[in-house]
This record gives C-alpha cells, structure tokens and sequence, in this order.
C-alpha cells in the first residue's frame, strides 16, 4: 500500500501547491475583518466599549481553538480531507450574515461559526502539508503554508480597508468573503487529496517515541512541547490585542480607512511573507533560538506603540512585529513535528493550537478589560510584558538541542 508514495516536497509538489493556495483562500477569510471591524460595530450597532467590540474576537478565538484540538483528534479517524470540506461549507454563509446582521449578537454567532471553519480548514491544510513532505522541508512547508495565509490576511485586510473608505462599511467589503468561501470549497472538492497514506509511509522509518497522554504532554509535562504550546498563547494573546486595539488607536489619531488599512496589513503581510525565509531558517539554525527571538522582538515593538502618532513610525513599528513574528510561526509547527512521532502528530498539533488559538480569546478579554478601566496604553504595555516573559520562558525552560 505505501511501497509508492514518496515524502517530499519535490515528490508532492502539485499537491503541496494546491493546499497553499488553498490557504491562502482560508487566510482571507479572517483578512475580510481584520481592519474594519471595530468601525462596523461602532457603526452599523453602536457598540464603543472596548470589551463589547473584542468580543467578536473572544468569540473567534475559543470557537477556533476548540475546532483546532477536535481536527487534530479527528484527523486519522475521518479524514484531513473530509474535516477541509467541512470546513468550507461552514463559511459559506458567514460574509451573508455578516452582511445582513440585524444585531451584534448575530455578529458575534457569525464569528463563531468562523473560527470554528478556521479551525477545521486550517489545521486541515498544516497536518496535510506536514503529511506531505516529510522531516527534511518540514520548516519551509510551514513557512510556505502560513506564508499563503497571513499573506491572503493582509492583502484582503488592505482591500477591505480602501473599500470601506471609498464605498462604506458594509456590504461592499464583505463580497469579498463570498467569492473565497466558494471558490476555496470547489478547490478542495475537486483537487485536494487525502495524505493519510504518507502518514502510514513515515510510520514505518520514524523512530520517535510515543508519548502517554498527548494532550498533558503538550501542554504541560514536555519542556519542549510546552515550551512551544505557552508561546504559542502569548504570540496569538497579542495578535487579539492588535487586531482589536491597534484600529481603535489609529481611529483615535484620525488616520482615515485607507491609512488604517495600510498599517493593520503591513504587520500580517511582513509576518506572512517572512516566513518564507524564516520556515526555511528553522530546518537549519536552532529552533530555540529562532523562538527567543522572535517573541522578544514581538514584546519590544508592542511597547513601542504607545509612544508615537506618526504614520511611518507605526507602519515601521507593525513591520517589526510581522518580523518577530514570521520567525516564530512555522517554527512553532516545526519544532510540535519534530518532537512527536507521525501518530501523533496531528493531535500534538491540535493540541498546540488549541491553546495558541484560545491566545486571541484571553488577549481580547485581558486587553478589552484593561483598557475600559485604565486606558488603551496600559493594556499595551500589559500585552508587551507578558510577551517578553513568555520568550524568557523559551530561554530557560526549552532544551538546547532543539
């Protein structure tokens, strides 16, 4: 049965191409939000406070991160495939209900229903291409499959941002989301194939030793696995505060839709294209390294936010935080690859992203809070803090050898 499949990138390059840009269409979906949102509250509902409009995010984050660990733990037994299309079909009808919300609550069960296609479609897309290549390119796949999502985030982030400015909030910037959803469904219902098979092949040469309780090991006992898993929660804890706060702060500064755009996608579009030279990076420098880095960096800039209202200044300090976090992403899924056996795999990786997803929940509630009672700044330097200890963490915690 697994005598002819061969892993690798060059051996599955036509399946690997198509699950990219596959992802790419998945990434764009959350592009669609991600710099009119807080503007579409405030607008179209009413709703100012800061926790009330984070809530979509609350509400995103805990869908997807229970749709990630479910994936993961569904993976063998029913198909990466089939979780894919399932995926899509939930997405469907998100843009038209966003579109014709008759109020923020059905905004907020919209953005449910989104995380939970998130979760599926997305974590369907890394277990395949994980499937598909092996050990050897197993970084630069991550880097090229979370290239093509933050990518597709960013760019649709800017289109949505100059539709708004030029046509209004809704509905224009919102069809968008209904040619993705269906044109990435009948992408995968026609070309996407199963990898269940190359999981068995590398079974059969992989020696790595099981671990007892997937779930406990990853989250807590593994220095290394949950070394990566905190990480993992403080990197997307943030990104829930950036995606929530950082429009409310340039909104406050009076940069118009289309420069608000501009500087909420140059961050997802740094860290979507430098993964392709991260991800690479990471099958040959130290993974510890590469994580201490970047998380690091990521805490510096978030500190830095407070102190300017100068246009470039804020698009540089959002391209220091796309590059910080461009060298931890594919590595996080890299390193989850390379300290679990085939098996396991998919779990581990559900797992991970279970908590890292629940990251945008706990940063849009901390920072939604800390903002409504003490003002924007302190729930940025909150947000900062917590991240250059989580890279602290990484340091002393992670072994060397990874």
């Amino acid at each position: 049965m697994t005598d002819n499949i061969k892993l690798g990138l060059k051996e599955n390059w036509k399946q690997f191409t198509l699950l990219v840009i596959v992802n790419a269409f998945v990434g764009g979906m959350i592009g669609m939000e991600r710099s009119i949102f807080p503007q579409f509250a405030e607008i179209e509902f009413g709703v100012a406070s800061k926790t009330a409009i984070l809530s979509f995010i609350t509400a995103f984050g805990i869908s997807k991160a229970i749709a990630n660990y479910y994936t993961g733990r569904l993976a063998n037994k029913f198909g990466r495939k089939n979780l894919l299309l399932i995926g899509w079909l939930i997405a469907i009808p998100i843009p038209f209900m966003l579109i014709y919300a008759p109020n923020w609550s059905f905004v907020i069960f919209a953005n449910v229903l989104l995380g939970v296609s998130q979760g599926l479609t997305w974590s369907s897309t890394v277990v395949m291409k994980i499937d598909l290549v092996g050990e050897k390119d197993r970084g630069f796949a991550m880097g090229l499959n979370e290239f093509a999502g933050y990518f597709a985030v960013g760019i649709v982030a800017f289109l949505t941002g100059y539709i708004a400015n030029n046509f209004g909030v809704t509905p224009y910037p919102f069809y968008i989301g209904i040619f993705i959803s269906i044109f990435g469904f009948i992408l995968t219902a026609l070309w996407v194939k199963d990898t269940r098979v190359f999981v068995n092949k590398e079974s059969t040469i992989d020696n790595t030793a099981q671990l007892d309780n997937v779930f406990l090991e990853t989250t807590f006992k593994n220095k290394t696995l949950s070394s990566v898993t905190q990480a993992g929660l403080i990197n997307n804890l943030n990104d829930g505060m950036i995606w929530g706060l950082l429009p409310i702060i340039l909104l406050s500064l009076n940069f118009n839709n289309e420069n608000i755009g501009i500087i909420t996608a140059i961050y997802p579009t740094v860290w979507g294209v430098g993964q392709l030279f991260t991800g690479k990076m990471s099958d040959h420098y130290s993974k510890k390294a590469m994580l201490f880095w970047g998380m690091l960096l990521q805490g510096f800039a978030i500190l830095l936010i407070p102190f300017s209202g100068d246009f470039y200044v804020l698009a540089s300090i959002s391209a220091i935080l796309g590059l910080g976090t461009a060298l931890v992403y594919p590595t996080f899924l890299s390193t989850i690859a390379q300290a679990t056996s085939p098996k396991q795999r998919a779990e581990s990786i559900g797992t991970f992203r279970l908590w890292r997803d629940l990251g945008y929940a706990f940063g849009a509630v901390i920072s939604g809070i800390t903002a409504d009672l003490f003002g924007v700044e302190y729930a940025i330097f909150l947000i900062g803090g917590l991240t250059i200890i989580s890279s602290l963490i990484i340091k002393f915690r992670m072994p060397e050898q990874i």
